[in-house]
Formats: C-alpha cells, structure tokens, sequence
C-alpha cells in the first residue's frame, strides 16, 4: 500500500513537471511570435508621403527578409501596402532600440535607405523605390520601382526603372534640373562606369551618356566619353 502511494506521488510530480516545461515552450514560442517583428517609421523623406515598415528579422546591425512598407499621406491616411521579400537594412551604429518600439528611420542611421521617394519619370508625381535584396553590381543594394499613376491614383509597378535601379551599384540618382538618371558600376577595381538616363514620354529610358574610367598598371587613368548627340553617338577619348 505504501508503494503503491510513493509510485503514484512520483507518477504525478514527473507528469506535472512535463506540463510545466511543455507550458514555458509554449510561452516562449507564444512571445518570438508576438515580438518577432520590428517596426520603423520614415516621415522625412517626402513632401507627400510618411512610410511605415514592419520586417521579420532584425539583428544588431542590421534587418533583413519580408517585410510590408505602409504608405500614407501626411494627414495620416493609408495610401497603399507594398511588400518586398528581402528588405535590407544595414545600420551605421547598430540597432539599439527594443523590438516594442516603433522606430523612427532616418537616413543618418542607415547605409542606404530602405524606401527611396522621388519624382523618377520626371511628370510631376512622387514615385517610390523599395528595398529587394541585393541584387545590384557587386551585392549592393537592389530596388522595386513603383511609380504613381495619377489615373488609377496608386502606384504601379514600372518593370524599366526597376531593373535600372537593381543592375547598378544601389539606387540610381535623380537629377531633376537635367531629367536624368545616374547610375555607377564598377567591374573589378580599373574600369568604373557612370551612366546617364533619359526618360522618353510613351516609350521608356534611353541610354544617352556614358563614362568609363580605366586605372591601367602604369597608374595613369583612361577616360572614354560617350554621349547621344541627334541621335549619334560621339565618343572622347582621354589619358592622364
């Protein structure tokens, strides 16, 4: 009788300790889910827009994998939902903040920017450039271009500008005064390019400037200089 009473207090204090480890497992899975996800704010890149990005993973220096970007007005107001399967962000002096904050971006924090807004097709509307991967020349960054579409009032998908900005080295630049696009690559460490977009209304980006720079074995520098004039290419040729 007394055996039988030790075995069933042993019984019940080895199934209770069960419960207990199987209940803290599922806490702490319960909490990675609740918590796993980091949030940033960017509110001063536009004079139209604020954006709001929730992403999966975050370390100390850096987020990366899915992620939604909110776009809103500056009233506050949802403009429209993107989602990039691979947003990157790498942060100059780490990341600091607790995964509960909602953490506002700046472009200081950053190496690049996860979100790019500007007026990239020149009509007078702000577009958006987001983070995907990175898929640009040498790893840098890549980005999915959308640009606004003042008929159906959202932005749209703009396949040219896209891979303009993900077969470069990051996001291209916008020259506003000029109507340009720049873009920089480099293959290995003597040639670099520089490349110079326009934007032809109904039928896409034209190729219309080109500089490859060659640092050659003697330390003198080749510079060969291409630009559309009238619809010809001239090309300059320089060494020093």
């Amino acid at each position: 009788m007394i055996f039988s009473e030790i075995f069933n207090l042993i019984f019940k204090t080895t199934m209770n300790t069960a419960i207990i480890y199987k209940t803290l497992f599922a806490l702490l899975l319960l909490g990675s889910l609740c918590f796993g996800q980091y949030r940033f704010k960017m509110d001063g890149e536009s004079k139209k827009y604020n954006a709001e990005i929730t992403i999966e993973e975050c370390e100390t220096g850096a987020c990366r994998n899915k992620a939604d970007i909110i776009v809103f007005n500056k009233k506050g107001e949802k403009i429209q939902t993107f989602t990039s399967e691979n947003l990157v962000i790498y942060f100059k002096d780490g990341l600091k903040s607790a995964k509960t904050d909602i953490i506002q971006l700046t472009s200081g924090m950053t190496q690049d920017s996860p979100v790019f807004f500007g007026d990239f097709n020149f009509d007078g509307t702000e577009d958006v450039a987001i983070r995907n991967g990175n898929g640009g020349n040498y790893g840098s960054g890549s980005y999915d271009v959308y640009v606004f579409n003042s008929t159906r009032k959202q932005f749209v998908p703009s396949a040219e500008l896209t891979d303009l900005a993900s077969s470069y080295q990051g996001m291209f630049e916008v020259d506003a005064k000029r109507k340009r696009l720049i873009t920089y690559a480099r293959s290995g460490a003597a040639l670099h390019y520089t490349s110079e977009y326009q934007i032809i209304p109904n039928k896409g980006i034209d190729l219309v400037y080109e500089k490859i720079t060659e640092f050659t074995d003697e330390d003198k520098t080749k510079t060969t200089i291409k630009e559309k004039i009238n619809n010809k290419w001239v090309v300059k040729k320089s060494y020093k």
